[in-house]
């Protein structure tokens, strides 16, 4: 009798399912040093526990994207080790910090299903949860994976959830005492403010780099993300090891500090693409629109929404004229995230 777990397949999943997903994993400061290690990281309030105490908070979080990838780490064995391609995200909100010595664990519910017409895969919809050791809810999300089948049965139910557009900015959550009515614009590295910024506006961040194989995999080990085709190249006809679309993710978010230092918090994830696969050797650029701007309730502080492009290509360039992404575009994401007005 095996002991081992092949992953699920298509017919495993039934809408209403919880899947409560193995490990629990307590972060730290090296979980800090390993982000900014791995990316060119250095929005100020991410780095300096002085610079976020002159902010009104008690000490520097955790990036926000450290939160993202440790909790869809824990979702992979459960949803996507047997996936062809993560199609997408939907309604993410950060509900509070992650700070080094929290414990997270995860769930997932599966709020949809829907089998392709070749028969042999179908598209999975959860909504996750991410908690701390308190029981406090960090972070919630969906996201919708196309899964492969294990054999050629009939076909369940279609159920496609209706989700929202994009996080309403009265719905965005701000943490506790977060105030930017002292924000120092010098050491933040920027003078730009929310004002500053029109709808609109296409931000070229200029910089890039160049994938590694060594660095995405190491990426994806640290969050304990099993899928297959991101280290096992067999598991591809090409060969090739597809590098993680959270690496990119992380690479484009840290590049965008160039134009947008004080984008300091994500707070929401209204929407994200990964347009086309990306491979070691590639180098990725990134640019930004601005989608809106509001405010909040709390004391100087802003909200900047963006969509984020990471691309092999230039700046400002998203689709061609049949409509589809343009073949270098790599991500195309779509946030909200905190700023001083």
């Amino acid at each position: 009798m095996t002991k081992t777990n092949a992953g699920r397949f298509f017919e495993d999943y039934a809408v209403g399912d919880v899947i409560t997903h193995a490990v629990p994993r307590t972060v730290s400061g090296g979980e800090r040093a390993l982000y900014h290690a791995l990316y060119p990281a250095r929005h100020a309030l991410h780095s300096s526990d002085v610079f976020a105490q002159s902010c009104g908070l008690p000490a520097s979080p955790l990036d926000d994207l450290v939160s993202f990838h440790t909790v869809f780490g824990k979702t992979v064995p459960d949803v996507s080790l047997n996936a062809v391609a993560n199609l997408g995200y939907a309604e993410g909100r950060w509900l509070a910090p992650l700070w080094p010595g929290d414990t997270v664990t995860a769930t997932s519910e599966v709020i949809g299903i829907k089998e392709n017409s070749n028969g042999t895969s179908g598209v999975v919809w959860v909504r996750t949860t991410g908690r701390n050791q308190h029981g406090a809810d960090v972070l919630r999300y969906v996201r919708w994976v196309m899964v492969r089948k294990r054999g050629s049965g009939p076909a369940p139910r279609a159920v496609v959830p209706e989700l929202a557009p994009f996080v309403a900015a009265a719905d965005l959550v701000i943490p506790a005492g977060l105030d930017f009515s002292r924000y120092d614009f010098a050491l933040a590295g920027e003078p730009h403010r929310l004002r500053d910024y029109a709808l609109g506006e296409v931000i070229d961040h200029v910089d890039g780099v160049t994938i590694e194989e060594a660095e995405h995999m190491l990426a994806t080990r640290l969050w304990q993300n099993t899928a297959k085709v991101h280290f096992d190249a067999t598991h591809r006809a090409d060969g090739k090891r597809l590098i993680y679309g959270g690496h990119v993710m992380s690479l484009a978010r840290a590049l965008s500090f160039n134009g947008l230092a004080n984008a300091q918090m994500i707070v929401a994830l209204n929407g994200g693409a990964h347009a086309n696969p990306c491979f070691a050797g590639e180098t990725l650029r990134a640019w930004s629109e601005v989608l809106d701007l509001a405010e909040t309730s709390a004391p100087g502080v802003g909200a900047i929404r963006l969509r984020l492009v990471a691309t092999k290509g230039a700046a400002g360039v998203l689709r061609g004229a049949d409509g589809k992404y343009d073949a270098d575009v790599l991500l195309d994401l779509d946030y909200w995230a905190l700023m001083p007005i």
